[in-house]
């Protein structure tokens, strides 16, 4: 069963984020020089030709670091989400640190999640921008 916190939290997330990659999709494409597009027109392109061949090629080299940031940013806003959202998590968190006196392991198991998920998301990433970069314009 989804609670309605869970449910208002994941449409927040999700319509605060997808807005902000569509914005950054749309400037990147946006910020192509003209000519580009108009080359492609030249060599006789369907729209979904000039959009795969020549558009997201050159749009990806300035999308994908923006890209990174937004996931990096929804890793983050996930974590703060939840705090917010479900205030039972952190009372069963301090329940375990008042009996067994031991807080700084349980802090260090959370700090380690998303330092070890927000790692990983900018090795991938980084990964691909290196695949996207690789050719020069």
């Amino acid at each position: 069963m989804i609670t309605p916190p869970f449910l208002t939290l994941m449409i927040g997330l999700t319509l605060y984020t997808s807005a902000l990659i569509a914005e950054i999709v749309r400037g990147s494409i946006q910020a192509l020089d003209r000519g580009q597009v108009e080359a492609a027109i030249s060599l006789a392109l369907t729209p979904f030709q000039r959009l795969r061949l020549v558009i997201l090629p050159q749009a990806l080299r300035s999308m994908i670091p923006l890209m990174t940031n937004q996931y990096l940013n929804i890793w983050k806003n996930s974590s703060l989400a939840l705090v917010v959202g479900y205030s039972d998590f952190f009372s069963i968190l301090w329940t375990i640190v008042n009996k067994e006196g031991q807080g700084v392991p349980v802090f260090m198991i959370i700090l380690l999640t998303y330092q070890c998920g927000s790692l990983l998301m900018s090795a991938i990433m980084n990964s691909y921008n290196r695949k996207v970069t690789r050719v020069k314009i």
